[in-house]
């Protein structure tokens, strides 16, 4: 991994974790307040989109995506 490019990884039943230096918008170009690192949601559960708030534990999520 590149240093200093930002990291995308998709997690085993889990969300998608982000980390570097990026800006996260809306699809009205609304640009959401973020951390060095966050996850999004991947299952469709989360009532905190689109950020993970842990319900894919709750749902029993199972997804396991290689590239």
């Amino acid at each position: 991994m590149s240093e200093g490019k930002p990291i995308i990884q998709v997690r085993d039943n889990g969300s998608i974790l982000v980390k570097g230096d990026v800006t996260l918008l809306d699809a009205e170009g609304n640009e959401y307040q973020t951390k060095p690192a966050f996850s999004l949601c991947r299952c469709g559960a989360s009532k905190n989109k689109p950020f993970c708030d842990g319900s894919h534990k709750e749902i029993d999520f199972q997804d396991v995506s290689r590239a």
